[in-house]
């Protein structure tokens, strides 16, 4: 196993396929071939592929590379077995291939989400559950974290990458080949902020941080309880109170909210001018319209 069949071995078993007809028909035909839009991933597959096996497969219409060959068939069944959706095992490999075989796996069926401040992460979906514990293995040799979650509505698997430090790593000993997901890692990656926050210009963080959830309710988040515990004892001084509550989100990430509930604090929030302008309007609405309800 080279570092070209790692990353042929990887692009098949995402989009790839290695298939002959059915025994009764008698006429034969074995295919490998491989299906993406992505040009640059087709080029570096039918490269690949001629140099492990020194024939050169046919590009159509820039969306798959394909080639016939019982020979090559035969080779990669033997070794590597089934390449179907359901089927394929990542095969052993030293840490430069298993890298190159990531790359190539996750350039195909992954993906990138980046909604700052909310939500950063790289998923796949999978119907081989134990196709992605092996990536999961795979990844926690480079210390990348994942979780695996099976989907409720259908027979897949989701594994997702999740945390600033992992797809860090992920970038470093991974990355892609693919230049919009390429791009949008280094987006997701740079989106996060410093989350140690100075409070010494505590009513402009104040200003700066503070939504309003539930009716007049303000609340603000951080992954570091420190700021929440800053702020609040901040808002002490003005006298307001508020509480600090630990939660987890959905990629069960933990995350510290203050909560300023009581309407007689929020009313202190207005008369210390501690909210931007757009707030103070929203919010003065929100409380007439509650007291006239009353």
């Amino acid at each position: 196993m080279n570092s070209d069949l790692a990353i042929i071995h990887g692009y098949l078993c995402s989009d790839g396929y290695v298939i002959k007809n059915p025994e009764s028909q008698k006429l034969k035909y074995y295919m490998i071939g491989f299906r993406n839009y992505n040009h640059i991933l087709l080029k570096d597959f039918h490269d690949k592929f001629y140099n492990y096996f020194n024939k050169k497969p046919h590009i159509y219409r820039n969306e798959r590379v394909r080639i016939g060959s019982k020979e090559i068939y035969n080779y990669l069944t033997d070794n590597f077995g089934s390449f179907y959706s359901k089927d394929w095992t990542l095969p052993k490999l030293n840490n430069k291939n298993l890298k190159l075989w990531l790359r190539a796996y996750f350039d195909c069926d992954s993906w990138v989400f980046c909604k700052k401040a909310v939500n950063r992460h790289i998923g796949l979906d999978s119907i081989n559950h134990q196709g992605l514990i092996q990536i999961q293995k795979a990844l926690s040799k480079f210390k990348i974290d994942s979780k695996i979650k099976k989907r409720s509505n259908r027979d897949m698997f989701t594994l997702i990458i999740y945390s600033k430090d992992s797809l860090i790593r992920f970038q470093k000993n991974i990355n892609y080949m693919h230049q919009k997901k390429k791009k949008k890692l280094q987006k997701a990656i740079s989106s996060y902020v410093n989350y140690n926050w100075n409070i010494k210009n505590f009513e402009q963080l104040f200003k700066e941080k503070v939504r309003i959830r539930r009716e007049y309710m303000l609340r603000i988040i951080s992954n570091l309880e420190e700021n929440s515990v800053k702020i609040r004892k901040c808002l002490n001084k003005y006298g307001i109170y508020s509480k600090v509550y630990k939660n987890r989100n959905g990629l069960d990430t933990i995350y510290y909210s203050l909560e300023i509930q009581r309407k007689e604090d929020v009313r202190k929030v207005l008369n210390k001018n501690l909210l931007n302008k757009n707030y103070v309007k929203l919010l003065k609405e929100i409380i007439w319209k509650i007291s006239w309800k009353k």
